[in-house]
This record gives structure tokens, C-alpha cells and sequence, in this order.
């Protein structure tokens, strides 16, 4: 996730771009109901879906994959390129990781293995988009999401871990018999420049900045069933502190070790809302 800076903007976009990342509503009834339509995949912005019956019907009304950039429909395509730009909000964000991938894929067959990888990138979406967020990449075995106030409102930081607890679920860590698939997950909450990145046809929704970095070192650091997060991040979703497993993490680029908690949803040693010590 390291980049160039984020750019330069022209004068009052970016004001423009906060206020429709922060406050804008439209866009957020839009993904509340297009939401309930199956199925995945979805766009990326509005969760239009783009296969199942609202595959069929959504196009109908101008939201069909767009053809150059299949995570978008043609209309929040169009509305990307027109408004390019961006600007440093108060966000929250989840990687989440696949536990040993490789071994995984040596051991089963390339079908087989794209079976796998495909089930888990749906129940991330579910997820993702019933908590409010955007997917905002499937990179190799990692999924990324953003949570930004115009979607999941200001109580982002709480739907962020809730939305990493429910992956682990999803995905079986809570069964005595252990997961379907190993993830470790990384959740942060903190400014990061949001918006419109690249040009032309290459033009996506993403996020950049140092608070990205360290959600995506926090979860390639994360063990299988185990959410990580910076401590000022776990106190701002409400996480109680106190009672958790603390670490100091040297993470890649970091000057200085950085402090985390770790939270799991293993069946035993349940603590508050489902919340558990590692």
C-alpha cells in the first residue's frame, strides 16, 4: 500500500469531496437498498449487484458492470471520472488476510483453490456492505474494506470491529473444529486521503496514507483468528482495553514500535458483546 503522496487538488474540490465523503446521504440509501438485492459481486460504491436477479434488473436502470472496470456499474463509473479528486478524512479501515495461502493452494487443485478463495470474498462482501463499508480491493488472498461517514455514519470505528469480528466468524473461527479458511485481520480508525485515484479508464475509490499502512502491516502480523489494533483505534470503537492481550509491533517503514490489542472470537473466555482475550 505504499504510494506516491496523495495529489494536489484545485481549489475547493477537496471541500467538496469531504462533504460527500462525510455527510452525503444519497449514496447511503442507495447501498442500504441495493444491498438487500442479491447477489455478489457488487459495485464497489453504490453495492449494486451485477449477478442473480439484480444482475438481471439493475441495468435497467443504468447500473450494469461497467465493461473497462468490473467493480464499478456504468454509473458510479461515469460519476468517478467526472468528480476526480479526493480528500484527508476521518475514516476506518480492514485488511484482512488469508493464513498461509501458499501452502493452502499447494495442496489443492487451481479449481479447487479459486472455489475457496471465491467463498470467502463473499462473505467478505456481505459483511463488508451490510456494516456500511466499501470493498474496496481484492488483492491475491487479501480483502480490503473502508468504512467512511458517509456510509457507515460516525460510528465507524465500532462497525469496522464489528465487522472484523463477523469475518472471523463467517469464515468458522468460533467452531471447536476450527475455520474454513485461517484470516488474520487488521483494523485501524484515523485521517487517510480518500477519493478518486489514477486516470482515465485506471480511475478507482481507494484510500492512501499512513493509516493505511498500518492497517495492512497489522494484518499481515495478525495470527489466524486474531483482529489487531493501533490502541487509540480499539478505545475509539469502544473496545474494552483493559482486558485484552497487549502488543508492541516493529512494523515495516515504522520508526517507532507500535501498540496494539488483540481481539479474537474463540469460544472460550468469552468477555463483553462477544468480544474475547486472546
Amino acid at each position: 500500500m505504499d504510494g506516491p503522496p496523495p495529489p494536489q487538488l484545485e481549489a475547493g474540490a477537496d471541500e467538496e469531496w469531504r462533504r460527500q465523503l462525510t455527510v452525503g446521504t444519497a449514496i447511503r440509501w442507495k447501498r442500504r437498498l441495493r444491498g438487500r438485492i442479491p447477489s455478489n459481486p457488487r459495485c464497489k460504491m453504490c453495492a449494486a449487484p451485477f449477478a442473480g436477479i439484480g444482475g438481471l434488473v439493475m441495468p435497467l436502470f443504468g447500473h450494469a458492470r461497467w465493461p473497462k472496470n468490473p467493480k464499478y456499474c456504468a454509473g458510479c463509473y461515469s460519476d468517478l471520472r467526472a468528480m476526480h479528486g479526493g480528500a484527508e478524512i476521518d475514516c476506518s479501515l480492514l485488511f484482512a488476510d488469508v493464513r498461509g495461502s501458499t501452502s493452502l493452494a499447494e495442496r489443492m487443485s487451481a479449481s479447487d483453490f479459486t472455489k475457496l478463495m471465491g467463498r470467502f470474498f463473499d462473505a467478505a462482501t456481505d459483511v463488508l456492505v451490510d456494516e456500511g463499508a466499501m470493498v474496496d480491493k481484492f488483492v491475491g488472498d487479501e480483502v480490503i474494506g473502508l468504512f467512511i461517514p458517509a456510509l457507515a455514519t460516525e460510528a465507524h470505528p465500532e462497525r469496522a470491529v464489528r465487522a472484523a469480528r463477523r469475518l472471523l466468524t463467517a469464515t468458522g473461527h468460533e467452531r471447536p473444529g476450527g475455520p474454513w479458511l485461517p484470516i488474520g485481520v487488521g483494523v485501524n480508525s484515523d485521517v487517510a486521503y480518500v477519493g478518486s485515484v489514477g486516470l482515465g479508464l485506471d480511475s478507482e475509490m481507494t484510500a492512501m496514507g499512513d493509516a493505511v499502512n498500518i492497517t495492512a502491516r497489522l494484518s499481515s502480523r495478525a495470527g489466524a483468528g486474531e483482529i489487531l489494533m493501533p490502541i487509540a483505534a480499539a478505545v475509539r470503537a469502544n473496545v474494552p482495553i483493559d482486558r485484552l492481550e497487549r502488543r508492541s509491533l516493529d512494523l515495516k517503514g515504522k520508526s517507532r514500535p507500535t501498540e496494539v490489542v488483540v481481539l479474537t472470537v474463540r469460544p472460550e473466555s468469552p468477555g463483553p458483546e462477544g468480544v474475547h482475550a486472546a
